[in-house]
């Protein structure tokens, strides 16, 4: 069966009132961490400028997002999967088929000389195992190692949780996922926005909950640098506080205005962060923007992203 990821795709003007004022207060802690010199600045500066080590992103585990490309594949599957592999890329990590089963989907990467070694697959809810291994067996006919969480942190009414009970349901639900996803021979992650950073009731947050209530064997962490930031929490302190968890990052920028950025083009110093890999435990560098192909951009411009992206990892030195 063909999947189709139902992801909402937030932005820094879109969010309800009630949330802005959580986003924009964020923004300003990382603003003023940046001020501390964890931020690398101005906005504008260029790779280039940053300070040159001798450690390097493997280019091999350089990937990206598809979620970043959503409005070209679907414009013209082929074309932008061959337009990725003559970038560098090797690798993707897909976040729905596109329209196609699993084994056509599968067949176009192929074609493009493309492996999808991660896939973002939202668990069921309330939890359904059999419609939970018909997604893992998708993902083993597409080729993934990894299939990942991608979203959680609203209620009805589209406000943040904060009822410490319901994510002690999810870590539980993933936990279920993590060990059928361990049998069918994948490794199962879950993917972070800042809705986990919001303070509960009881004064921790989501993701205090999800880190400390789930198996380490069964599910690991894929970090997404821009909106932990966003959630006012440092990655360099969240990766020493889960050693070893942090299999994948979401690589995304941050403009001073606390928008979407191509890599280089923010704020974030990615190589202070990366410079922990081994203590996070990361395996894949993956690119991504979730407003690259969206007005006022055009679908194409997301390939520049891509594009962007790619040669920054690569030439990047930390």
């Amino acid at each position: 069966m063909a999947q189709q990821l139902n992801r909402p795709e937030p932005t820094a003007t879109s969010e309800p009132v009630s949330r802005r004022g959580v986003l924009r207060a964020a923004t300003v802690t990382a603003a003023a961490v940046g001020a501390a010199g964890l931020l690398t600045g101005p906005a504008s500066a260029a790779p280039a400028a940053q300070p040159q080590g001798r450690r390097r992103v493997p280019v091999d585990r350089i990937s990206i997002q598809l979620y970043t490309l959503r409005d070209q594949l679907a414009a013209d599957l082929p074309g932008t999967l061959d337009a990725l592999r003559r970038i560098g890329y090797r690798r993707v990590e897909h976040a729905g088929f596109v329209g196609r089963t699993a084994a056509q989907f599968r067949a176009a990467l192929d074609a493009a000389g493309l492996r999808s070694t991660s896939g973002h697959v939202g668990i069921p809810q309330p939890f359904d195992a059999a419609t939970w291994e018909q997604a893992l067996a998708d993902a083993n006919v597409v080729g993934c190692k990894k299939i990942v969480h991608p979203y959680f942190g609203r209620d009805a009414s589209g406000q943040p949780i904060r009822d410490p009970e319901v994510y002690r349901a999810l870590a539980r639900d993933l936990n279920r996922a993590g060990r059928l996803a361990e049998r069918a021979g994948l490794e199962f992650g879950y993917h972070n926005h800042q809705l986990e950073f919001v303070p509960l009731t009881d004064g921790s947050t989501g993701f205090d909950i999800l880190t400390a209530q789930t198996d380490p064997r069964l599910v690991h962490f894929e970090l997404d640098l821009y909106w932990t930031w966003r959630g006012a929490h440092d990655p360099v302190d969240v990766i020493r506080a889960n050693r070893g968890r942090i299999r994948q990052v979401h690589v995304k920028d941050l403009d001073v205005e606390g928008g979407f950025a191509d890599l280089g083009d923010g704020v974030i110093d990615f190589g202070r962060i990366f410079a922990h890999e081994r203590e996070a435990g990361i395996e894949e560098y993956i690119v991504e923007r979730d407003d690259a192909g969206t007005p006022p951009r055009s679908p194409a411009d997301a390939l520049d992203t891509a594009r962007v992206g790619f040669d920054y990892l690569a030439s990047l030195r930390y």
